[in-house]
């Protein structure tokens, strides 16, 4: 399907075959193909977030249990001058915390990679 020629005696295609090349049983196969690798790629995605979720609430799980463990009472002097000193390391631990994300190096993957080395040993 064409429409009439222009100025200059070229003929212009129709603004409708893009839809007919759509509704056509091959596009067709060609997008439902393209939907299942997006959604297997999503599905890859959201199995790494349940893995990462899961190991950092393992990881401060087993902490605050040690921690709650081992750590001994205070009496109210040691308890104000425990909470100072745990503001100053707090800011530290947050700044520390902020570098780290912004150059990009993440836990997860110091992780990962001592894992890795210890299962090559």
């Amino acid at each position: 399907m064409t429409a009439p020629a222009g100025r200059n005696g070229r003929s212009r295609k129709s603004s409708g075959q893009p839809f007919e090349a759509y509704l056509s049983p091959d596009s067709a196969e060609a997008g439902e193909a393209a939907l299942f690798r997006r959604l297997d790629r999503m599905s890859r995605q959201l199995d790494r977030l349940e893995r990462d979720v899961t190991i950092a609430n393992e990881a401060i799980g087993l902490f605050v249990k040690t921690w709650l463990k081992v750590t001994p009472a205070m009496s109210a002097v040691e308890d104000r001058a425990a909470s100072a000193k745990g503001q100053e390391r707090y800011a530290a631990f947050i700044d520390l915390l902020s570098r780290r994300i912004s150059e990009g190096r993440l836990l997860r993957g110091e992780v990962l990679s001592d894992v890795a080395g210890e299962e090559q040993s």
